[in-house]
């Protein structure tokens, strides 16, 4: 299920949870959603594991995987996926809204058939488009609190859209020998390292604009704004240290990968807790 990776999904789940309630939401609702999100993210997880069992042999990063290493078998780990994307789409169902359970379905549906299957295969940019299942959580959130969706939840899910490029790419740099290898078109591992650098900066300022788009449209107070602006001026200022050629250009990405998992951390913490002082 890659729990680890869930975890950034959860990230973002609760915090679109209180600015969709303007509070807290009810412990019943904000258990079940979570529950329900865990399960299909790692269901999504589960089948792309199944999906990818052989490339990820060629892969010293994959190689330990439970079908690499044949601990769990492909029949077994179908079923398995399977099962936790049905009891998900129920939790979600029985506890919150169609809507949720609508987006639920679709976000497992994109990740595993139009990001691992069609995109990631077939095109540098597969993270860029395939990265939108992971900014699904923010939708669902919204939408199992409301039932319907805003522009606050879609500015939100840009914020996650253009954080997805320059983090995971950050984490790519370290491994673009084992995506050759395996054929996997990641864009550090067909790309010059002026043109990685060049894509991390545009969707970090996107990423940027978007949040202070999103703090407007939620209309929270003007200091969150500026403490979201500082977080962004922080991530930008990792880019700087990223150059061409440099000696120590593993170790900086390296650095930005991990500071972006404390970046969108700190933001979804500043979101809960500005609501939760607007309230």
């Amino acid at each position: 299920m890659k729990l680890r990776v869930v975890e950034l999904l959860i990230i973002t789940t609760l915090p679109a949870m209180v600015l969709a309630e303007k509070g807290l939401p009810s412990f019943s609702l904000v258990a079940a959603t979570l529950m329900g999100g865990t399960l299909a993210a790692g269901a999504s997880n589960a089948f792309n594991m199944v999906i990818e069992s052989e490339s990820d042999k060629l892969m010293a990063r994959t190689s330990k995987r439970p079908l690499v290493t044949g601990v769990i078998s492909k029949t077994q780990a179908t079923v398995f996926a399977w099962l936790i994307t049905i009891l998900s789409l129920v939790i979600f169902l029985l506890f919150t809204t169609v809507l949720a359970t609508l987006l639920t379905a679709l976000a497992i549906f994109y990740y595993v058939v139009i990001y691992t299957i069609i995109l990631k295969p077939n095109t540098a940019q597969n993270i860029v488009w395939g990265g939108a299942a992971g900014c699904m959580p923010v939708l669902i959130g919204w939408a199992a609190v409301t039932g319907s969706l805003t522009w606050v939840p879609v500015a939100f899910f840009m914020v996650v859209f253009f954080w997805t490029p320059p983090h995971f790419w950050a984490l790519a740099i370290k491994y673009k020998d084992d995506y050759s290898a395996a054929g996997i078109p990641m864009l550090p591992s067909v790309a010059s390292q002026s043109i990685v650098i060049s894509q991390m900066w545009f969707h970090t300022i996107a990423m940027v604009v978007s949040s202070t788009a999103m703090i407007q449209l939620a209309k929270l107070p003007v200091w969150v704004l500026c403490a979201t602006v500082l977080l962004g001026a922080v991530f930008t200022f990792q880019l700087f240290k990223l150059k061409e050629n440099s000696d120590n250009y593993n170790k900086v990405a390296a650095g930005i990968f991990h500071w972006s998992i404390t970046y969108l951390s700190l933001l979804s913490v500043l979101l809960v807790v500005a609501q939760l002082l607007s309230a």
